[in-house]
């Protein structure tokens, strides 16, 4: 695949790579690829998500579907949708948290599951460039509205036990986090809102918490008053970031620990997977909370399958993504965010105070490196590390007994990433030096 179809999503520069001509094309080729009789549509707030979602509903109707119109939506929102209404499938017009020069699609068949590269987006590529179409329908699809709101927000406040309003500070970012921040009662949050007008020109800072210097305002802004912890949405709000009263930033890997330690409070005994970069405190909260810790490989597509082939309630992602079974396996920030406050109402702990005890190693972080031949880079690794229990879940993790390392690499460029983890600090900053010296050799 190339130019606007990705791995996981349609994307690129609206106008030059994603114009509304291509979108008519997308929205035949995805009637000829899937054969829906109800499609769900919505799209985020940049200026040129409307016509985009009107030549899509165009080349939609055009071949008989009908097409549900949810109009400005997050995508947790869509994904509710898609599954509460029983339709056949869905897309989210938006390029997440891209400058606001791009734009693009997320695509679900019915349920809410993704199309990912491997499973339809390289079809719909193939029949757009093909325009291998099936004949227009002798009787066109229609275009109704539907406001899903009230039933997400309806779904999202049943999970709430929050005993008095805590104060939280939100960058909306200028994006979608402002519609699913609406799920937030009086009773649940005194909100201090930061940046929640909605500009798809994102004129204040790019929304993307897995960015630090994103959060720089809201952490600030933390340290100024008293709160007791900061949300960060990305711009189609199916990320988030969190940082504590302190205007710390929260690694997402020990939010994934903390929303399990919520949601196994609701689901004792139930399946959690977690991402294999995330640190192994993770998987030990979770079965210290009396859950079943599982692995999952990187990308949401594949993490939403494995829940649901193992029924998991929960998943998180290094990423910042967090997936619930009760939202038909896919993201919603605003309950991880519910999740958070809930575990802070009922312990009565500050978040810093319930992430201290689940800091028990050091990370890397998530490392890239340009290599010319990534096979060689794994056989440099594998003589080395030829001790090591070793796993291909995605990439390959090296595990040792106080130390481990995960090396993967990029399905759309020559890179490969590092994730590592050790005891000590120490140990962590000379392992990661040697284990990148054999990276980049």
């Amino acid at each position: 695949m190339a130019g606007i179809f990705k791995a996981y999503d349609i994307r690129g520069i609206y106008g030059t790579e994603l114009t509304d001509e291509v979108a008519f094309k997308i929205g035949r080729a995805v009637a000829t690829f899937l054969k829906p009789e109800k499609f769900v549509i919505g799209h985020d707030m940049r200026p040129h998500s409307i016509p985009l979602f009107n030549a899509m509903a165009k080349g939609l109707t055009m071949q008989g579907v009908d097409v549900v119109n949810i109009g400005l939506a997050s995508t947790p929102m869509s994904y509710h949708a898609n599954g509460k209404l029983g339709a056949d499938g869905s897309v989210i017009i938006t390029a997440s948290h891209n400058p606001g020069e791009w734009n693009g699609m997320k695509i679900c068949r019915e349920l809410a599951i993704p199309i990912s590269g491997a499973t339809g987006i390289a079809d719909l590529e193939r029949i757009v460039n093909e325009e291998s179409f099936d004949a227009p329908s002798a009787t066109p699809g229609t275009i109704t509205d539907y406001d899903i709101k009230p039933e997400y927000f309806e779904h999202v406040r049943s999970f709430a036990n929050i005993k008095k309003p805590l104060n939280v500070v939100i960058d909306y970012a200028n994006g979608m986090g402002i519609s699913e921040g609406e799920a937030f009662t009086d009773a649940m949050f005194n909100i201090t809102p930061m940046y929640d007008v909605l500009d798809g020109t994102f004129p204040n800072h790019e929304a993307n918490p897995l960015d630090l210097e994103t959060l720089e305002d809201i952490s600030t802004k933390l340290k100024t008053g008293s709160y007791d912890f900061g949300i960060a949405f990305d711009g189609d709000a199916d990320r988030a970031g969190f940082l504590d009263e302190n205007g710390d930033n929260v690694t997402m890997d020990m939010i994934t620990a903390l929303v399990a330690q919520s949601m196994l409070e609701k689901f004792p005994g139930a399946k959690i997977f977690y991402d294999l970069r995330s640190s192994w405190a993770v998987k030990e909260v979770i079965e210290e909370a009396g859950g079943q810790p599982m692995m999952s490989r990187v990308g949401h597509a594949f993490i939403k399958a494995q829940m649901r082939e193992a029924d998991a309630v929960f998943a998180g992602e290094l990423s910042g993504h967090y997936y619930f079974r009760d939202n038909y396996y896919t993201e919603s920030s605003a309950l991880a965010a519910i999740c958070i406050a809930n575990l802070i109402s009922e312990t009565g702990k500050t978040l810093s105070e319930l992430v201290k005890p689940i800091k028990r190693y050091f990370a890397s972080g998530e490392i890239n490196s340009t290599v010319a031949d990534v096979s060689a880079v794994f056989e440099r690794l594998d003589a080395t590390f030829g001790d090591a229990t070793t796993f291909q879940l995605d990439g390959t993790s090296y595990e040792y007994a106080d130390w481990w390392f995960n090396v993967r690499s990029s399905n759309t460029e020559p890179l490969v990433r590092l994730n590592l983890e050790s005891k000590t600090k120490a140990q962590m900053e000379a392992k990661r030096d040697e284990v990148l010296a054999l990276i980049r050799a």
